[in-house]
C-alpha cells in the first residue's frame, strides 16, 4: 500500500468515532501536511513527498485537534463561501451554507444600493456580496478588532473593496443605508449543553445571543427603530425565531416581506421593510 493510501486509511480510523466525513477530514488533512491540494493528493501527485517523514509530525497533529473536536476549516485554515475562498480561524465564525441566503436576498437590491453587513466576522456575506454584486455599495462592521482584521485579509487577499469600522450594532455607524444585513448572534445560553463540541472553539461573542437567543436582535431592532435609514432589512435567524422576531421587527416600524427557509426547511432569514415605503422594494 502506498503511504498516501495508508496514511488516509489509518486517518479515516482515527476520525471514524468523532467525524460523520473521517475519510474526507483525513484527506484535507493530509493535503495540509503536505503542501498540496486535496486533488492532488488524489490524483497521486503527492506519492514523492509522502516518501520522505517530514509530514508525519504534522498530520498525526492534525488528526489528534480533529478528533478532539477542533473544527476542520480552522484546521486547514480556509472555507469556500459561494465563490470565494476565505482565511478562517479562531478570530470568527465559519461559514455555514444557510448564510448564503443572504447574500442570495442582496441579489434583489438595486444597483447602487448602499449596503451594510453588520457583524461581518470573517467578511464572508459582505465579500460574497461584493463579488456578486460589485455595482453595490459594501460596508461591513463588528464589535471585535480580531474579527475585522481578519476580513480586511480577506478582502485583500480577494481584492474586493468593501470599508470596513468598527462598531457595537449600530452605535459609531454612520450615514445613511439602503439595506442592512445580519447574522447576528441567537443561540440561546440555556441550550448551551446541547451544541455540538466544535462550536465550543468558535467565538462565544458572535453565537450566543442571550437566555433565549434574542438579546442581541432586540438591542439591533431598537436601534433601527430609532434611524431612519435602513429601508430594508434581513436577518439571518435560529430555528423557532420568526415569529418572535417577526414580531420585533413589526414594532420598530418593519413589515416582514419574506422568510426564507434553509435547505433543511427551518425558517432562516427574515427580509424586512419599512412600513412608510421608503426604499426599492418597499
Amino acid at each position: 500500500m502506498s503511504p498516501t493510501r495508508a496514511a488516509l486509511a489509518e486517518g479515516a480510523r482515527v476520525l471514524a468515532g468523532t467525524s460523520s466525513s473521517a475519510r474526507l477530514d483525513a484527506e484535507l488533512l493530509l493535503a495540509q501536511s503536505l503542501g498540496v491540494a486535496r486533488e492532488q493528493l488524489l490524483g497521486g501527485v503527492a506519492e514523492d513527498l509522502a516518501a520522505g517523514e517530514a509530514w508525519r509530525p504534522t498530520y498525526a497533529q492534525l488528526l489528534s485537534r480533529r478528533r478532539a473536536g477542533e473544527p476542520l476549516a480552522y484546521l486547514i485554515g480556509r472555507r469556500h463561501f459561494r465563490d470565494i475562498c476565505l482565511a478562517v480561524d479562531p478570530r470568527a465564525l465559519i461559514p455555514r451554507p444557510e448564510s448564503e441566503l443572504l447574500v442570495e436576498w442582496a441579489h434583489s437590491l438595486p444597483a447602487g444600493a448602499r449596503v451594510l453587513d453588520l457583524g461581518t466576522g470573517s467578511g464572508a456575506l459582505a465579500l460574497a456580496i461584493k463579488q456578486e454584486r460589485p455595482d453595490l455599495d459594501v460596508s461591513a462592521s463588528d464589535v471585535t478588532a480580531d474579527a475585522l482584521a481578519l476580513a480586511r485579509e480577506n478582502a485583500l487577499a480577494l481584492g474586493l473593496t468593501v470599508s470596513l469600522m468598527h462598531a457595537d450594532l449600530l452605535a459609531g455607524v454612520g450615514g445613511r443605508y439602503d439595506a442592512l444585513i445580519c447574522n447576528p448572534p441567537y443561540v440561546a445560553t440555556r441550550d448551551r449543553a446541547q451544541l455540538a463540541p466544535e462550536l465550543s472553539y468558535e467565538p462565544a461573542v458572535a453565537l450566543f445571543g442571550g437566555e433565549d437567543g434574542l438579546a442581541v436582535i432586540r438591542r439591533l431592532v431598537r436601534e433601527l427603530a430609532r434611524r431612519q435609514d435602513f429601508a430594508q432589512v434581513a436577518l439571518e435567524i435560529g430555528a423557532g425565531q420568526a415569529a418572535a422576531v417577526g414580531r420585533l421587527l413589526s414594532d420598530a416600524g418593519y413589515e416582514v416581506r419574506a422568510c426564507l427557509r434553509d435547505l433543511a426547511g427551518r425558517e432562516r432569514v427574515l427580509a424586512a421593510a419599512r412600513s412608510s415605503g421608503l426604499g426599492a422594494g418597499a
